[in-house]
């Protein structure tokens, strides 16, 4: 199939809460795209926010070559917004990029050309980080995106161990897939997951374009950082209810890896380990790994912050797994939830 890149409508969909801080660099990084379209559309679904999103969007809109649609709703989460954004998209291609991305300037260019030359029911691309980003948030975007973290394990990336599912900071569906598939599901967390999941049983094509690039600025402190793994250690567990399909045995990594690390602090206290000793087995290959992210990022000062992000990962996304683990297939309770409150605090 081949399309006309000039006169195809692209939609963008962005859900937003309290992100006024945030939507200039995805405004502008729109703005800034190589390619230029005319019927494009960049949609800003509000889930409630009460920071000045309104009047960042309001200054931009006069300023943009490009149409942003801004729209309200009373805060329902990031799958009713996104839901909010798609009942008022216009596009015969939609786009998902989060509030707190920005995309690189041939994002557009790229995913074009590979709905031009291959086409595509649902895409899925890289995110990654900035030279201006903070230390803190390269640090987590290493912990996140590297194939020796847990890349592989989100199925990120062109390496990686399990099925590919496209996840809403940077992903696209036809208008055609939307028809057939329908809208998100009602998960407050996960719920791209779950959608990326009817695109595959519904045996569409599902493409991974890895130069559709987006910049993610993702959480800014550990307290927060550790908030989002662990409710998306409990989110896996609440996918895995609704199609087993969702949960594979690498998934449990993080949790048997707690579990191994607290068993052998026991056995080696018990033939008597010193705390230093015991403190050195752990340490020495974290190091290594955080000197690993160092040369990545060509930045010396980021290990100490990974030293303490990538433990944060495993121990948060293992804790949320066990204990939604224990709470819906062990109890068989209903579906957890993790942090709501204070979430983005």
């Amino acid at each position: 199939m081949i399309h006309n890149n000039s006169n195809i409508k692209i939609s963008i969909i962005t859900p937003s809460y309290n992100r006024a801080d945030e939507l200039p660099f995805l405004i502008e990084s729109i703005e800034r795209q190589s390619l230029k379209l005319k019927n494009l559309e960049l949609i800003i679904s509000d889930d409630g926010s009460t920071d000045k999103t309104s009047e960042i969007i309001s200054h931009f809109s006069e300023k943009t070559s490009f149409e942003i649609k801004y729209i309200q709703q009373k805060n329902k989460g990031p799958g009713a917004a996104r839901n909010h954004g798609l009942k008022y998209s216009n596009g015969d291609l939609i786009l998902f990029l989060d509030s707190d991305c920005e995309a690189h300037h041939d994002w557009l260019k790229n995913i074009l050309k590979i709905y031009k030359d291959e086409s595509f029911d649902a895409f899925g691309g890289p995110d990654g980080s900035k030279n201006d980003f903070t230390l803190l948030q390269k640090a987590i975007d290493f912990s996140m995106t590297s194939i020796i973290t847990t890349g592989g394990i989100r199925g990120h990336g062109e390496k990686r161990f399990t099925n590919f599912y496209p996840r809403t900071h940077n992903m696209g569906i036809t208008r055609s897939t939307l028809q057939l598939v329908g809208y998100f599901g009602n998960l407050r967390h996960g719920q791209d997951i779950e959608y990326s999941n009817r695109i595959r049983k519904a045996g569409l094509k599902t493409v991974y374009i890895k130069n559709a690039l987006v910049y993610h600025r993702r959480r800014t402190s550990f307290k927060q950082f550790f908030k989002q793994v662990f409710n998306w250690g409990v989110a896996r567990i609440n996918l895995a209810k609704l199609d087993s399909d969702m949960l594979e045995l690498i998934h449990f990594l993080p949790t048997f890896s707690l579990i191994l690390s607290s068993s052998l602090i026991i056995f080696f206290l018990k033939i008597g380990f010193s705390i230093s000793k015991i403190f050195l087995v752990f340490f020495t290959p974290l190091f290594f790994l955080s000197c690993f992210g160092s040369l990545k990022n060509k930045e010396l000062k980021i290990i100490p912050l990974l030293l303490i992000i990538i433990p944060i990962q495993v121990i948060g996304y293992g804790t949320g797994f066990a204990i939604g683990f224990l709470r819906r297939f062990i109890l068989n309770r209903s579906e957890a939830t993790g942090f709501k409150k204070n979430y983005y605090k």
